[in-house]
């Protein structure tokens, strides 16, 4: 883990895994106790975690090199409308953008970003200097 920061308005926790495939599993359970110590509700963090797990994967399966993972509680602030949120983010060194693709009833794959586009309040892509991150925006009650 790179680290946990306690901010104003929420909190940050960050990681990096090898391209290797016990990373899902590693990133699974470093999200899960990190929103379990910040006592995120276990149906958002059963999303989250299942979310994490599918982009991940898709890392692995188009990347070869470290995998990010950032989470980011925020508080909604009620003079900007704001509404309470958890950010996550999967990075990768591969710039190419996901594509959402028809899965066919026996396929194997492709569902992870229709599950993202389904599941999150917002989602979206951005290009870094080396590569792109995935992220989404799960609400939060309150």
């Amino acid at each position: 883990m790179i680290g946990l920061i306690d901010t104003e308005d929420g909190a940050e926790a960050e990681w990096t895994f090898p391209a290797e495939p016990d990373s899902v599993h590693a990133a699974r359970h470093a999200v899960r106790d990190t929103l379990r110590t910040w006592k995120v509700l276990p149906a958002v963090c059963d999303v989250a975690i299942l979310l994490v797990s599918e982009l991940v994967t898709n890392s692995l399966r188009y990347a070869s090199g470290p995998i990010g993972v950032r989470l980011a509680l925020r508080a909604g602030a009620s003079a900007a409308r704001e509404r309470a949120a958890l950010l996550v983010e999967v990075s990768d060194p591969l710039p190419d953008p996901p594509t959402e693709r028809p899965a066919g009833p026996d396929d194997e794959g492709g569902r992870g970003i229709q599950l993202v586009a389904c599941s999150a309040g917002r989602w979206g892509t951005r290009r870094g200097k080396t590569g792109k991150t995935v992220w989404f925006e799960l609400p939060l009650p309150g």
